[in-house]
């Protein structure tokens, strides 16, 4: 597989490296970011890695009993995929706040006003959704990470309440901006735009650190 990607660091900090994978299967892409985590298991000063990517529609839910968001999965017209999306003990509301407001900002440059909902996760225009966001964190390494909605056909989320949200709305760049846009050249441009956001994000590696 092609892994075009760009390292960005500097003195004192980390490396981050960032990766556009195109279009690959949701499994693959799943066993490549279990890979990932498990070198960074073994070397905790490997590079950080962001993956960019596009995949096949599918829907994702918890590890839970309670699958009433999914409206009886007999019904999908996609593949399903239960996800381990579990916190370790730690507290992530830092991180998942960067991530919004990164995206907010990242939304911002196409003149769409997202914003934060109190209580929600994710990024919001009014009641519609725009990104969804699951982080799974393991030993401290987090994966998995946010879902932007760019161009493509909205109607599988009719199959299901999305993210468990009886009122919520799907939207996407395409339909607030009225433009034509392609998941490669968003790609491309929140490429070049989250390092200048990273170091935002402040995390001291030896007092989050999970015991093994």
């Amino acid at each position: 597989m092609n892994l075009p990607s760009q390292s960005f660091g500097a003195a004192g900090d980390s490396m981050l490296r960032i990766s556009w994978l195109g279009r690959v299967n949701f499994a693959d892409a799943l066993a490549l970011q279990e890979e990932i985590v498990a070198r960074k298991r073994e070397d905790r000063d490997a590079a950080d890695e962001v993956l960019l990517l596009e995949h096949e529609p599918v829907y994702t839910i918890g590890r839970t009993p309670d699958k009433s968001s999914l409206l009886g999965a007999m019904h999908l017209p996609h593949s399903l995929f239960a996800i381990n999306l579990r916190r370790c003990g730690q507290d992530l509301h830092c991180y998942l706040r960067w991530l919004e407001q990164t995206l907010i900002e990242f939304l911002a440059g196409y003149e769409i006003e997202a914003k934060q909902r109190e209580g929600l996760t994710g990024v919001w225009i009014g009641h519609r959704k725009i990104v969804s966001i699951g982080v799974g964190v393991r030993h401290w390494i987090t994966m998995h990470g946010f879902a932007l909605n760019v161009c493509d056909d909205l109607t599988p989320f009719t199959h299901i309440i999305p993210c468990g949200i009886s009122d919520v709305k799907m939207t996407s760049m395409e339909k607030e901006t009225g433009k034509l846009l392609s998941v490669a050249d968003i790609a491309s441009a929140f490429e070049k735009f989250v390092p200048q956001k990273i170091r935002n994000l402040r995390c001291d590696r030896e007092a989050h650190a999970l015991t093994a």
